[in-house]
């Protein structure tokens, strides 16, 4: 009898033990698959973020492409619109000179007198047709830059987009990271916060040691963490320097127009007008150069910029 009830407690026992083994490897497996379908959504947020972020950069790329052709473009027109204007000038002088001596003739021989009139009467024409031509290329002036303004709004309008997808796509792949970390086990360590004047500090040590491009993608990478700071300013104007050590005279003043438009109020405008002068007077605009550095003389006469300005000043002939 006690030999049967100890069988009976053995089966029920072993029983047990089976349908508990047979339970554990379900719920492993089970697991497992979960652990694979979050990493396979981790892969295809990752490929997804990786090309949106090719493209963003593209299109930045090309933005910065058309404002440099932008600017050289506008610098060209400008340019002969000065010189159609000089050289009218310079016909409205003749013309006075025309005029006084017609006085001079009024007394001679009306045949003189009518061969002087026609003589003045052609170069008033001359000079009537010169000044229609600087009043239309005036007005294409002002057509082309209205199309590339339109054109950089759609752009910054692209850009808008892009960012916005960039954002959405950051979220759901931190999602799908924490969900992935919470399959497989404990979280990992929290990443050790960096003060923004260590950044900035790391940044500028590494402009210091002369690598440019290393040194502008810590300024980017800080001006994008921390936009709208007593340091930000200094940060896009150092950007700005490492093209223009690099003699990437056009990216260089775009990068200094960045600190006079973005931080109004901020310290490093008399530095960032004075390389923007300096700039354009590496691409040979002495025109763009005198104004800018007599800006900086008038505006801000009790910076060191300013002392400087005018010993470049009485160099541009």
């Amino acid at each position: 009898m006690r030999t049967s009830k100890r069988a009976k407690r053995w089966i029920v026992l072993s029983a047990g033990l089976l349908v508990f083994g047979c339970a554990t490897s379900e719920d492993v497996r089970m697991l497992d698959d979960d652990i694979r379908r979050f990493q396979s959504q981790l892969n295809f947020v990752q490929t997804e973020e990786r090309s949106l972020r090719k493209e963003v950069t593209a299109l930045q790329k090309k933005t910065e492409e058309d404002i440099s052709a932008l600017r050289t473009e506008t610098q060209r027109l400008q340019a002969d619109v000065h010189l159609r204007i000089d050289n009218l000038q310079s016909e409205m002088r003749v013309l006075s000179t025309g005029i006084d001596e017609y006085k001079d003739f009024v007394k001679r021989p009306p045949k003189e007198i009518e061969r002087m009139k026609g003589d003045i009467e052609g170069r008033i024409r001359v000079a009537e047709e010169r000044w229609r031509g600087v009043e239309e290329t005036n007005k294409s002036l002002e057509e082309k830059l209205k199309e590339a303004g339109d054109r950089l709004k759609g752009l910054e309008e692209k850009i808008t987009v892009l960012a916005s997808k960039l954002t959405e796509m950051e979220k759901s792949l931190s999602t799908t990271e924490k969900s992935l970390s919470t399959k497989e086990g404990p979280a990992k360590a929290k990443m050790i916060p960096v003060s923004r004047e260590d950044l900035y500090k790391d940044a500028y040590q590494t402009f210091q040691q002369g690598n440019l491009e290393g040194a502008r993608r810590k300024f980017e990478a800080f001006l994008k963490q921390y936009p709208n700071t007593e340091l930000s300013d200094n940060a896009q104007f150092w950007i700005g320097e490492t093209y223009y050590l690099k003699k990437d005279y056009e990216k260089a003043i775009l990068e200094y127009e960045k600190v006079i438009a973005k931080y109004p109020e901020g310290d490093k405008i008399p530095a960032a007008l004075f390389k923007q002068g300096l700039a354009f007077l590496e691409l040979g605009d002495k025109t763009n150069a005198r104004s800018l550095l007599k800006r900086v003389i008038e505006r801000y006469p009790h910076y060191e910029q300013a002392e400087a300005a005018k010993k470049r000043l009485e160099t541009i002939k």
